[in-house]
């Protein structure tokens, strides 16, 4: 046993236990025979930092695989990192532009060998940062999407799915990045509310009989206009439907068009369709008839004006950017008569409307998204969706919690074709090259797509890569070895067991990773799916660097510790809600762990040392049986919460146990038996605290890592066999002992009891009180012999014979039995009545105030939702404090 300190420093225990686990290889031990646990890590982007988000979502994951390492089984955390095709291509065209050079200076070849340069000297510091978290990863053997055999198993993803025709290339809308100049996915386009403006139309009928009033948010998009759609049932326009308006400075002729997507409802009740440049257009004009093939594109990859294939935009158009075309197409639709003026409050016109309009943006390159009619390459994702519905319907992928599935059966029953094509260098580049003639050949390698196309067939590889999705969706059996791997359970680790993952990736990448595992594996890719919430702010705000309310979890780790931090996120972390940022709350699990290393030190001075064995020690005093019977509680309460993937239940369970009922009660009831000499059950009771802390260490090693392996190792001498490795406790039911656990309870109820009058009352915390029992059982007075010297000293009271003194007493009642402490003397009881009157007239006033508060339907409909939640928070805090403080005035008699 090697002394603590009496200082905690997290800082240096984190750094040395980290390099001890990872160089010992104690993140994956040789357990050879015992059952195999997997989960794979979310890959982070190679150009990432940690950010709070992977604070919650490695924790939770780190949480598992301890637990399922210290249950004996031969668990492995897998991890790699994602090859981030946009950002990473961006960070290095940043480098280059710094030195004045782009990336197309270069051949493709040649860049894509800056980027690998740069990946080695400069990505994956997320790595680093994830080991300060306390991350206990197979690091032996981290992969990378792009690394050679997991490039193997996307070109034989791409390539079967292709021949068996389930992706193919096809032109469809796409959300295009006009700065990036490439097709993104929805969870690369971020929607901010922006001042824009609504501008009204009028197109004139064809036949010169009238006009149809439209309105948009883009006038410049009216350049490749196609038709004008109004609701089937709109009597309006009924008579129209089926004639042509002839368009403003186009003069293209389009019809008017019935569909649903119009709303009788919404201004005019008839809507310009551009199906080339609107998604909703775009099933709109597919619906009229007109093929993609066949839909106008007004813009070039820059979001330019270009010619339509009608050629009817005007040559001083072509070439503008589509915002200067937007005021140029406003100006002549005004002076040409097509533009309607908009009349505000007051009678004064103006061009447009004012509108607060919501815009998508890159998510990366901060410019407007633009849809784009192009030509890519798609996944048949309804055709793959099916398996992966039944899937969890069927139970054979538990979605935790439950409430998600409604959300995942929804999109995946309504799922569209995946885009999974991108203009970028960086990536997988797509297997596929094409003829002269336009035939396509898609094979694993350039001699494969010869051989199909026959000798002296000119190729020319696909310049797209792949989506990043798309790889990643592969994590789950390609990291473990597949193709090369035949076993269809991989070694057993197929599927995984489990899999950690924030809600807003549901679809981007838990889905398809269903979708994939079912279609490759022909078995689910993991057995639970847990999808965790966001990590907001302390007022429930979204975190963003232009609010200024992102927290770095690396400062709050050099502040409080790896431990504080991740105790936080697993005790907030309860299904279904996203968890609040909360400093004080970190810091506060942070005096958890000194709390903790303080009763270790106090075992340490007391004689008590590691316990060399797993089951219970043989007890007899009550206090003892006690704290056996507690500990096995927790251990079932920590089992059924982890059963549930409850962290927050089991964070709290090991907590309370914790602080609670060993530090704050036990350790202070066995004080007298330690620090007597001669005393009864002395070396007992070492043993029982010995084996307790053992427990306690072992239960919250999964959340506190650091803390706990410090503790476990100066508590003995046991080299050999680390916390990491140690055995779960077991729950063994044997060791409860009723009657001395009612025993316990029943002291520390009436000592707490006791505590709470004697504060409420201002009695002076060094003054000894005498105590007379009425009306208690037998055994109620055998029990106050037994724990007289635990009494006088817990609560500082002294046995009495016979009825209490006339005058003012303290009473309280604890089961059948009062208890009478009389205060003559020790207190000014008239003092204290008054006191305790306007205590309690002042709390009630504040209650009455904030119940006709509440009362009022007004304050409820009007206030903001954390303003109606404060009030309540308040009402019942009145409520309870004059509950109390009446109850205090009771006592006085």
């Amino acid at each position: 046993m090697s002394e603590l300190p009496k200082t905690f420093d997290p800082a240096e225990i984190e750094q040395r236990w980290y390099a001890h686990w990872e160089s010992n290889g104690l993140f994956r031990p040789e357990r050879p025979g015992a059952q195999p646990w997997t989960i794979v890590n979310p890959p982070p982007n190679v150009t990432g930092s940690l950010h709070i988000g992977h604070a919650l979502d490695n924790t939770l994951q780190d949480i598992l695989v301890r637990h399922a390492r210290l249950k004996g089984m031969d668990a492995r955390w897998v991890v790699g990192m994602d090859h981030a095709g946009i950002a990473t291509q961006m960070v290095v065209e940043r480098q280059l532009n710094a030195r004045q050079q782009k990336r197309t200076d270069f051949t493709r070849e040649e860049f894509i060998a800056k980027v690998w340069e740069w990946k080695a000297e400069s990505g994956g510091a997320i790595t680093g940062q994830l080991r300060r978290l306390g991350c206990s990863m197979d690091w032996s053997d981290e992969r990378f999407t792009m690394d050679e055999g997991f490039s193997k198993a996307v070109l034989k993803v791409f390539v079967d799915l292709y021949n068996q025709k389930l992706i193919y290339r096809d032109k469809r809308l796409v959300n295009w990045d006009p700065g990036l100049g490439t097709a993104i996915s929805d969870l690369e386009v971020e929607t901010r509310e922006v001042a824009g403006k609504f501008w009204h139309l009028r197109y004139p009928l064809a036949d010169g009989s009238g006009f149809i009033h439209v309105a948009t948010t883009r006038p410049e998009t009216m350049l490749a206009d196609m038709a004008v759609a109004v609701h089937p049932t709109d009597e309006r326009y009924t008579a129209l439907v089926g004639k042509q308006v002839r368009l403003p400075i186009t003069g293209r002729l389009i019809p008017i068009v019935a569909d649903e997507h119009a709303d009788p409802e919404l201004g005019s009740g008839a809507v310009k369709i551009t199906p080339g440049h609107d998604f909703n257009d775009f099933e709109v004009g597919r619906r009229a008839g007109i093929e993609a093939r066949d839909m106008l594109n007004m813009l070039d990859a820059k979001a330019a004006i270009c010619q339509t294939s009608d050629g009817l935009i005007p040559a001083e158009l072509i070439g503008l950017d589509r915002f200067d075309a937007r005021e140029q197409v406003v100006a002549r639709l005004k002076d040409e008569g097509f533009l309607v003026p908009w009349t505000d409050k007051d009678g004064n016109e103006h061009d447009a409307e004012p509108r607060k309009i919501q815009t998508p943006f890159g998510d990366r390159s901060g410019v407007v998204i633009e849809p784009w009619l192009t030509d890519q390459w798609y996944v048949d994702a309804a055709t793959l969706a099916k398996p992966a519905i039944e899937a969890v319907r069927s139970g054979a992928t538990k979605v935790v919690p439950k409430s998600w599935e409604k959300t995942y059966f929804n999109w995946m029953e309504n799922i569209q074709p995946w885009c999974v094509s991108r203009q970028l260098w960086w990536g997988h580049r797509i297997p596929a090259w094409f003829a002269e003639d336009g035939s396509v050949y898609v094979a694993e390698s350039e001699a494969e797509a010869q051989a199909q196309a026959g000798e002296g067939v000119a190729l020319t590889q696909d310049e797209d890569v792949l989506d990043t999705w798309f790889s990643s969706a592969l994590w789950p059996f390609a990291t473990l070895g597949w193709p090369e791997n035949d076993d269809p359970t991989l070694g057993g680790r197929y599927p995984n067991d489990v899999l950690i993952s924030g809600f807003d990736i549901l679809f981007f990448w838990d889905a398809r990773m269903m979708m994939q595992g079912l279609h490759f594996m022909k078995e689910v890719p993991f057995k639970t799916l847990y999808l965790h919430g966001l990590v907001r702010a302390a007022d429930g705000a979204k975190m963003s660097k232009s609010k200024g309310n992102v927290v770095d979890p690396l400062g709050l780790i050099d502040q409080y510790g790896a431990d504080a931090l991740r105790f936080f996120m697993a005790a907030m972390e309860s299904q279904g809600r996203d968890v609040k940022m909360d400093e004080k709350r970190v810091e506060g699990y942070r005096n958890f762990a000194t709390k903790l290393w303080n009763a270790a030190r106090f075992a340490q001075s007391n004689g008590i040392r590691a316990s060399e064995q797993v089951e219970p020690p043989v007890a007899t005093l009550a206090v003892n049986k006690w704290i056996i019977a507690e500990t096995v509680s927790a251990v079932q309460a920590m089992d059924l919460a982890f059963a549930d993937h409850r962290f927050d239940g089991a964070a709290n369970t090991i907590y309370q146990f914790t602080w609670s009922r060993f530090c704050d009660w036990y350790l202070e009831l066995i004080k007298p038996v330690l620090q007597t000499e001669g005393a009864e059950g002395a070396e007992e009771t070492r043993h029982v605290a010995g084996w307790v802390l053992d427990q306690i260490l072992v239960m919250l090693h999964p959340f506190m890592p650091f803390i706990t392996e410090e503790l476990w190792s100066k508590m003995g001498d046991r080299p050999d066999t680390p916390i990491i490795t140690a055995k779960w406790p077991m729950a063994d039911a044997r060791a409860l002992d009723p009657e001395a656990a009612q025993e316990i309870d029943w002291l520390i109820r009436l000592v707490s009891e006791l505590r709470a009058a004697r504060t409420e009352l201002n009695v002076p915390p060094g003054a000894r009180l005498a105590l007379h029992v009425r009306d208690a059982h037998a055994d109620t007075l055998e029990r106050l012999t037994r724990q007289n010297a635990a009494l006088s000293r817990l609560a500082r009271v002294d046995r009495a014979d016979g009825d209490s003194p006339a005058g003012g007493a303290l009473q309280i009642v604890v089961d059948e039995a009062t208890y009478v402490l009389p205060l003559e003397g020790v207190i000014d009881l008239d003092a204290e009545r008054a006191r305790l009157t306007k205590a309690i007239a002042a709390a009630e006033k504040e209650r009455d105030s904030l119940n006709a508060r509440l009362s009022n339907p007004a304050f409820a409909e009007k206030a903001k939702p954390e303003a109606v939640e404060k009030a309540r928070a308040d009402h019942a805090e009145k409520s309870a404090e004059a509950a109390r403080l009446s109850a205090a005035l009771g006592r006085l008699g």
